[in-house]
């Protein structure tokens, strides 16, 4: 099956040679095209896409929207199957692709996504990655939402994939621009309408994040507009996962004799809950 790759860029000068290289160093697979978003910046991202011959689209800081420019890119794209990415990921191997889409060609799901490996200097967040990004693949279906909860709706379109048919009969993100989440957005769509989703841990890419408090803060206040803008959300709950996950993580850092960590985690956490919670008093 043929694959159009999604890419929006910013500032991403130092990524996008190596993306574009590794990109195209994937096996047994059959790329239709590449296109990349590249939103005005102020580095020499658009000198380093000129140089390598990539195909992309320039938009001004006012048209960005995480939903929109991905939707109408996939819309016209002319592969049968779209794969999401973002300019920071670090692919790991040849096979980062076909394995990604494995599960849509062999018939197992209508979208996947790949397993994030946190680098090893970004302690809290490479923890936090190991829960979220287990070494087991799984599918989910709309028959799991009982016992899992929201986290039936977990998709991450830093690396995924979506059958493009599917995703033009759901209407993608329905034309909405999402402050962020547009992939959770999707993912409920996807498994309410009796689609499946894998969560597909043999392709992996290095991923992660060291954010200071405030960016945490903004970032968990932009998701809770989200959630106060799609309130169905709410019935579905998190909070033995939200424990789950801080056990796992004082675990590890006791393992690995990293005690800031713990301070780290609590002081993050509590960023995350005060920025949802004002996120979600402000639609």
């Amino acid at each position: 099956m043929k694959v159009s790759i999604i890419c929006p860029l910013y500032n991403g000068e130092k990524y996008i040679k190596e993306l574009y290289s590794n990109i195209y160093r994937q096996e047994n697979i059959e790329i239709e095209s590449l296109e990349f978003i590249l939103t005005e910046s102020s580095d020499l991202t658009e000198s380093v896409l000129k140089e390598i011959g990539a195909k992309y689209n320039k938009i001004s800081k006012q048209e960005f929207s995480h939903s929109l420019i991905r939707e109408k890119a996939a819309f016209s794209s002319n592969g049968e199957i779209i794969v999401f990415i973002t300019q920071d990921i670090k692919i790991i191997g040849k096979d980062w692709l076909a394995n990604l889409i494995s599960g849509i060609v062999n018939d197992e799901c209508e979208a996947s996504f790949s397993r994030q490996i946190g680098y090893e200097n970004h302690g809290l967040e490479k923890y936090i990655r190991e829960v979220n990004y287990p070494e087991v693949s799984r599918i989910v279906t709309k028959d799991d939402v009982e016992k899992l909860g929201i986290m039936s709706f977990f998709f991450s379109d830093t690396s995924s994939a979506i059958k493009k048919s599917v995703f033009e009969s759901l209407n993608g993100y329905d034309n909405k621009d999402l402050p962020t989440n547009e992939d959770m957005y999707f993912a409920y769509k996807l498994i309410m309408n009796g689609y499946r989703i894998k969560y597909e841990s043999e392709s992996k890419v290095i991923h992660s994040h060291e954010f200071s408090l405030k960016q945490v803060y903004n970032r968990y206040k932009d998701i809770g507009k989200f959630f106060a803008q799609n309130p169905y959300f709410d019935k579905y709950k998190a909070s033995k996962r939200g424990k789950g996950v801080l056990k796992y993580v004082i675990k590890r850092a006791i393992e690995d004799k990293k005690y800031s960590i713990i301070f780290d985690l609590f002081t993050n956490f509590t960023a995350r809950v005060v920025g949802m919670k004002v996120g979600k008093r402000k639609k």
